[in-house]
């Protein structure tokens, strides 16, 4: 790997040879607060790999490895996720869009998730992919190609935090709505202002429970997790064993294709693939968490991994009786607004009160997700602004010592997320771009690492505990395939033809994201951004081998 440039090098904190003489400020308050490392940890290695990485440690690592692996669980929240946006695999072709969809996702996903545990195991920090986009790209284009990365990777946690919160919003109203009277009238009028204000309620519930109940956090994720599958089991057993309008057919299920959308058959299913990518988006968000963990050098990459296959059979196991008892699906489509699954729930079960009650588990799981969201934009944010990357950072880079968040990050995420929602008010389909922006953001972030490191011939990689040999290879190549199709897809309209109001504007909001950093980078960024304070490569290769040892 090529050499710091002179003069950019940046020795902090005393690390010299990668031994170190310095500890965090924060660690004396951290042992106040009673929350040690772990007994089978080497004591601080983690805090020291980070110092030799160039940052200082000021978040509490509190999260073991399966707790993780649950964030990285909620981050996802396959029920929730696939429920909110199943209406676009539903209008691109029925029950085989979403079926086979999801299983062809989910193993593109696999190898997005394999390609970035390899980096993340080498450079293990809450910057994620736009540090290891720096330290992997050459002299001469590190800095841009970083500062790319990082605002991709930004946009993206808090694009993808704001479609959770809009998805929520439009899902409970949904759910409520199951009980409108025989005119047809709901008993929720759902005019603008009302989702609008429901929106911004749940963005101020997650964004205050993140703030006040950080150290509570992990063991919310773990109670997600079985509260998830419970809800998935009462909901399959009870659609399967009522059914009241009947079962389909295997073949039905898994053959039928019937493409409404407007578009060619082909492009129709690619267009519905919205639904499985936006549910496995978040697949690299847990990298922002690398300084919450106990050993994230080998914690993140398993929990990434772990989580996209337990997240592929939690997703059929929901999917398929769903698919067994779908209603008429022109009826359906016709009558979803957005939102089927209610509507599929009420048929299947034949009455009001239970089809309710079996989405409350849902609905729990969308405030789970959207806190899981919200923790994790709020830690990119801050870590991109520690490098001085976002205007203002001196502000968003500090981190409440009382609540140990970084409380102002979290702050500015939570209002572009409030502004943005006024979208809303300009066109119906703004859920549509807010979830298109946040995947395109968010695979292009994670592209980013990966192609710098197979161009550069994945030699850092067998410095990490994560190399996949020529696994690893072929999920590269996967992985950047899938960048070039998502990238075109996701801008595209739902369905045809295209009204002002029906228009998929991610695309504009995503060229709004280019021109806003692109503008920061020559008016600030070009003279002034140095890239993240790395240490000299021997620094962090020391500690490496250090780690070894410990087993981690």
């Amino acid at each position: 790997m090529a050499s710091v440039p002179a003069g950019h090098k940046q020795k902090l904190f005393n690390a010299t040879d990668g031994g170190l003489t310095h500890r965090s400020g924060s660690d004396k308050s951290k042992e106040e607060h009673g929350r040690g490392r772990s007994n089978v940890e080497a004591p601080g290695e983690a805090d020291d790999l980070l110092v030799a990485m160039g940052y200082q440690s000021e978040l509490v690592r509190n999260r073991s490895t399966l707790q993780v692996a649950f964030m990285s669980f909620v981050l996802a929240s396959i029920p929730y996720g696939l429920a909110t946006t199943l209406f676009y695999p539903l209008i691109g072709g029925g029950p085989a869009n979403v079926i086979w969809g999801w299983i062809m996702l989910s193993v593109i996903i696999l190898a997005v998730a394999v390609s970035l545990g390899e980096i993340t195991s080498v450079y293990p920090t809450a910057g994620g992919v736009y540090y290891q986009t720096f330290m992997l790209a050459p002299l001469w284009c590190r800095k841009i190609l970083s500062w790319i990365c990082g605002w991709s990777y930004v946009a993206g946690n808090i694009t993808i935090t704001l479609a959770v919160n809009f998805g929520s919003t439009l899902f409970f109203i949904s759910c409520i709505n199951v009980f409108e009277g025989d005119d047809g009238v709901p008993i929720f009028p759902g005019e603008t202002y009302q989702i609008f204000l429901v929106f911004v309620a749940i963005t101020l519930i997650c964004n205050l429970v993140c703030a006040f109940g950080n150290k509570w956090l992990p063991w919310l994720d773990t109670f997600a997790i079985f509260w998830t599958f419970a809800g998935v089991i009462a909901i399959v057993i009870s659609v399967l064993a009522i059914a009241k309008e009947g079962r389909h057919s295997a073949k039905y299920v898994f053959t039928d294709f019937e493409p409404t959308s407007g578009w060619p058959d082909g492009w129709a299913f690619c267009v519905g693939l919205l639904q499985a990518a936006y549910a496995t988006s978040s697949t690299g968000m847990i990298i922002s968490m690398c300084e919450e963990v106990q050993h994230p050098r080998t914690q993140v990459p398993k929990a990434m991994v772990f989580t996209i296959i337990l997240n592929f059979f939690c997703g059929l196991l929901f999917l398929l009786p769903l698919m067994f008892v779908l209603p008429d699906l022109a009826d359906l489509v016709a009558l979803a607004s957005g939102q089927p699954l209610p509507i599929i729930l009420l048929s299947a079960v034949g009455n009001k009160t239970g089809a309710f009650c079996l989405t409350i588990p849902i609905l729990v799981l969308a405030m789970f997700c959207g806190i899981g969201c919200t923790t994790a934009a709020s830690r990119a944010t801050w870590a991109f602004s520690r490098d001085g990357a976002i205007p203002g950072f001196q502000l968003w880079k500090k981190v409440n010592p009382k609540l140990d968040v970084p409380l102002n990050a979290m702050i500015l995420s939570m209002s572009v997320q409030i502004i943005l929602g006024f979208l809303y008010f300009g066109s119906v389909a703004a859920f549509n771009a807010f979830s298109g922006v946040g995947v395109i953001c968010l695979t292009v972030s994670y592209a980013v690492p990966i192609a710098v490191s197979l161009i550069g011939g994945r030699m850092h990689i067998k410095r990490g505990s994560f190399d996949m040999g020529l696994l690893g290879l072929i999920c590269n190549i996967v992985a950047l395939a899938w960048t070039a199709l998502a990238i075109p897809l996701f801008c595209m309209p739902s369905y045809l033809p295209v009204e002002a109001a029906t228009m998929n504007y991610a695309s504009v909001v995503f060229v709004a994201i280019i021109v806003i950093s692109s503008a920061w980078y020559y008016a600030y960024g070009r003279t002034h951004y140095k890239g993240p304070p790395v240490q000299e490569d021997a620094a962090i290769e020391h500690r490496l081998s250090v780690t070894h040892q410990y087993g981690n």
